[in-house]
C-alpha cells in the first residue's frame, strides 16, 4: 500500500466544498493554545473556519454565532477549580445553559431557521419538571436522604419515563442534545446526568434538600445515572464522578463521534480514520477494500450533487463545531489534531497546518507528553505524514483557491 504522503493530492471527502470558498482571510492566532478564561475575544485566540466558511457560501450564521458566544460566556467563568468540581455542586457555570447553547449552534448550522432555538423557554423545562417532582413527592422530604433520592428516581426514570439511548447513527442523534431529551425523554448518560443535577440544584435553592449529593456517571452501556449522599462516597466511586468540564467534554466528543464524517471505518480511533480515508479515493493502493473503494467514491458523488450530510458519512458541519467548542474547552492538545485533519479533507490547508502546528507546539510540554505505544506511534506517524503533505501542497507553485464558489455548504440537503 502507498503511503499516505504519496497518496492523490486531492483529499478523500470534502475536497472541493471548502477549497472553493471565497474565504476571507485573516491574520494567523499565535502558535501556542490560550486560556478562553483570560479572553474576552474568542475569534482573537483561534482562527476557527466554520462560521466564516458557511457565511461565505451564502448562509446566515448569525444565531450559530450567537450560541457560540452564550456557550463561550460560560465556560469563561470556568476556573481551575471550577472545572473540577462536580456538577452536583456546581455553582458558577450554567451547565444546563451551556448544553442548550451546543444545542442552539447546532441546529442553526443544520436547520438555516430564522428563528434561534429558544434556549430559555427549554430552561424553564427544569423549573417545571423540578415543580412537578415538588407536588407529587413533598413527603419524602421528611424522609431519609435514602428515600428523598429513590422517590426521585423513580420520579424521573418511571413517572417521566426518561430513558437512556446510545447515539450511534445520525437518525439517534437528538439523543445528544439538551432540548430534544428534555422533549422526547431520551437520551445519553451526560445529558441524563446534567438533567439529575439541574433538578438536585432546584430543590437545593428551594431549600428543600438539606444534604450534600453525589451522582454515579456510570461507565457501562446500559447502567442510569444514579444519585447518593455525599457523606456515603467510598474511593471506588471517584472514577464515576462527573465534573464541570468533564461533563461538557463528554458532551461534544459524543456529538463528534457521532458525526465524524468517516463512519465506513469503524477501527481504530477518529483521527486514524480520517488519516487512513485519504487513501481510500486512491484506487492504485493495494489492499484496499472494494467496500472502502466504493464508499469513497460514492461520497463524491454526493458532494457533487450538493448533498452534505448522510446517514452513512457524517456531517461535517456539526464535527467541525464540536472541534471548535473542544478546542475552547481546552480539554486535550489531540483535539487541534482531530480539527487540522478536518480542514484538511475541507481543503482549507493554510488553516489545517496552523492548528497542526499548535497541536506539535502543545505536545512539547514536559505535562502533555505521553509513554510510547503501537496506537501512538501509528496516530504520531500520520500526523507526520500529514504535515509533509500539507506543506508539499502549500509548496506547489501556483497554487491558489479558485475565484468561484461551489455552494454546497448552501445547498445542503438532509437526508431525513
Amino acid at each position: 500500500m502507498s503511503s499516505w504522503v504519496g497518496a492523490s493530492s486531492s483529499p478523500w471527502l470534502l475536497r472541493t466544498s471548502a477549497k472553493f470558498f471565497k474565504y476571507r482571510p485573516r491574520p494567523p492566532p499565535p502558535l501556542r493554545l490560550l486560556c478562553l478564561a483570560q479572553s474576552n475575544d474568542v475569534r482573537s485566540d483561534f482562527n476557527f473556519v466554520l462560521h466564516d466558511a458557511l457565511d461565505s457560501s451564502g448562509v446566515l450564521t448569525s444565531h450559530a454565532r450567537d450560541a457560540r458566544e452564550g456557550f463561550c460566556s460560560q465556560i469563561r467563568q470556568m476556573s481551575d477549580i471550577e472545572r473540577q468540581t462536580s456538577i452536583s455542586i456546581n455553582r458558577r457555570v450554567d451547565l444546563g445553559r451551556s448544553a442548550l447553547y451546543i444545542a442552539a449552534e447546532d441546529d442553526s448550522l443544520v436547520s438555516h431557521s430564522s428563528v434561534p432555538l429558544p434556549v430559555d423557554a427549554f430552561l424553564s423545562r427544569f423549573d417545571d419538571l423540578s415543580m412537578d417532582y415538588s407536588s407529587h413527592y413533598n413527603s419524602s422530604y421528611k424522609s431519609s436522604p435514602e428515600r428523598l433520592l429513590e422517590s426521585l428516581e423513580n420520579y424521573l426514570y418511571t413517572h417521566k419515563g426518561f430513558r437512556r439511548t446510545n447515539a450511534r447513527h445520525l437518525f439517534e442523534t437528538r439523543a445528544l442534545y439538551l432540548h430534544s431529551v428534555l422533549t422526547h425523554r431520551s437520551g445519553s448518560t451526560a445529558l441524563l446526568s446534567l438533567i439529575y443535577s439541574e433538578i438536585l440544584k432546584m430543590l437545593r435553592l428551594w431549600g428543600l434538600l438539606d444534604f450534600d449529593v453525589e451522582i454515579f456517571f456510570p461507565h457501562d452501556r446500559h447502567s442510569l445515572p444514579r444519585a447518593y449522599p455525599k457523606k456515603k462516597s467510598k474511593e471506588s466511586d471517584y472514577a464515576h464522578i462527573m465534573t464541570s468540564q468533564a461533563l461538557l467534554v463528554e458532551i461534544l466528543r459524543n456529538l463528534k463521534e457521532a458525526f465524524w464524517p468517516f463512519q465506513h471505518d469503524q477501527s481504530g480511533n477518529l483521527f486514524l480514520r480520517a488519516a487512513r480515508a485519504a487513501n481510500f479515493i486512491d484506487a492504485s493502493n493495494e489492499g484496499d477494500s472494494g467496500f472502502q473503494l466504493a464508499s469513497a467514491k460514492a461520497a463524491q458523488h454526493r458532494l457533487d450533487r450538493g448533498v452534505w450530510t448522510s446517514v452513512n458519512f457524517g456531517d461535517m458541519r456539526r464535527a467541525l463545531s464540536a472541534c471548535e467548542r473542544l478546542i475552547l474547552l481546552e480539554a486535550d492538545s489531540k483535539e487541534l489534531r482531530d480539527y487540522s485533519i478536518l480542514l484538511y479533507h475541507c481543503g482549507f490547508y493554510e488553516q489545517s497546518l496552523e492548528f497542526l502546528k499548535l497541536y506539535q507546539d502543545t505536545k512539547t510540554r514536559p505535562q502533555l507528553r505521553r509513554s510510547s505505544n503501537s496506537s501512538t506511534d501509528l496516530e504520531e506517524d500520520a500526523v507526520e505524514k500529514l504535515m509533509i503533505r500539507l506543506k508539499l501542497i502549500l509548496m506547489e507553485d501556483g497554487w491558489s483557491r479558485p475565484t468561484y464558489v461551489r455552494n454546497f455548504l448552501g445547498n445542503s440537503s438532509d437526508p431525513w
